[in-house]
């Protein structure tokens, strides 16, 4: 009896409800107002970490970020952090994987991304001569493809683009005029530069990447090779260091978007095909702000002193890559795939000769 008592009164009440409802909406439509209320919609919100500090965040991601932000009319916002702002750079794939944050701009190799191919993010030695090198060599040559495929073995993360930066040059506190030189060097750099480069004598040092200049300043830090001069004028580091070495290891750095995958599929398609385009709004940013400020600092900059290591030292260092390429190439099959796509690229590029290789 009391289930019955109860079923009963909830009947009653439902209904008295449901009557005064169709009252108010009633009064509502006399009064002209729609008889439909529809729910707001909620804006999607990411948080997007990128590998760069403040200041050269200013150049590398934060205009195109800022024009998605405006372009999306409300829909969705981006928040920008800088490096290691929420999580360590080294930590970040695992990071995103784990949803604790949306979005990353990095390479490969700085975020220990666990597939074979990051170790070719960042800047493989002398696997690139020039910027446009980068978007060649993933759109003309099949890196893209490959990528696509490395990550889509990866649960929770979605690879989205590549593109290139600046060189890979050392600036230091001391002149390097020759290979011998760099012996002894402790040096800030990336993971997979800093293991060529120990072949010559050179400390690889991992810091924060706010720690760096301090490094320099006290005794820590004997040099940098994380960027060309434009980078080092941007962000401080011509500030604390002397010299400034033409010779490079790479022609351009590999970085690339990420994504958390279930952040992404919650992205309306005609917001995905923002954020693809104002990806590519960002590449084609870098690629006149750094070719045109290598050139210009190295010719107008005043703060560093410019030095050369001649050439037939330096063509050893070049020989050397070639076979830590051979040993990257053993690793795994996709790994020899990308080395020998560097191979036959480079290898018509020097064929093709002037303005695509000068020997």
């Amino acid at each position: 009896m009391e289930r019955r008592s109860f079923l009963k009164n909830a009947a009653l009440t439902a209904a008295a409800t449901s009557a005064g409802l169709l009252a108010a909406c009633g009064k509502k439509e006399e009064a002209g107002a729609p008889g439909v209320v529809t729910s707001k919609k909620t804006t999607i919100k990411w948080r997007l970490q990128t590998y760069a500090g403040p200041a050269l965040a200013e150049h590398v991601i934060k205009p195109s970020i800022e024009a998605f932000n405006k372009a999306a009319n409300g829909e969705m916002v981006i928040e920008l952090y800088f490096a290691d702002q929420l999580v360590p750079t080294g930590e970040l794939f695992r990071a995103m994987q784990a949803g604790t944050i949306d979005a990353v701009q990095s390479d490969d190799d700085s975020i220990a991304a666990p597939v074979d191919v990051s170790v070719f993010g960042g800047y493989f030695p002398f696997a690139t001569r020039y910027s446009l090198d980068v978007p060649t060599l993933f759109h003309r040559y099949g890196l893209k493809e490959i990528w696509e495929e490395a990550y889509g073995e990866v649960e929770g993360v979605k690879w989205l683009s590549a593109g290139s930066w600046d060189p890979c040059n050392f600036n230091t506190v001391k002149p390097i005029k020759h290979l011998a030189d760099l012996k002894g060097l402790r040096v800030f750099t990336f993971p997979t530069a800093g293991k060529f480069l120990a072949r010559f004598g050179v400390v690889p040092v991992t810091l924060p990447w706010e720690d760096v200049e301090v490094a320099v300043q006290t005794g820590e830090l004997d040099g940098i090779a994380w960027s060309g001069i434009t980078e080092d004028y941007t962000v401080g580091w011509a500030d604390v260091t002397k010299y400034f070495l033409t010779n490079n290891i790479s022609g351009a750095w590999i970085g690339s978007y990420f994504v958390n995958s279930a952040a992404w599929e919650k992205v309306p398609e005609h917001l995905q095909t923002l954020y693809r385009l104002c990806i590519d709004n960002s590449h084609y940013y870098r690629q006149y702000w750094y070719w045109g400020g290598e050139a210009h600092l190295r010719v107008n900059g005043a703060k560093m002193e410019l030095t050369t290591i001649p050439d037939d030292e330096w063509a050893t260092v070049e020989a050397e890559a070639h076979k830590f390429w051979d040993e990257v190439a053993a690793t795994s099959p996709r790994c020899a795939k990308v080395v020998q796509i560097f191979k036959d690229y480079n290898a018509v590029m020097a064929k093709a000769g002037p303005p695509y290789r000068y020997t």
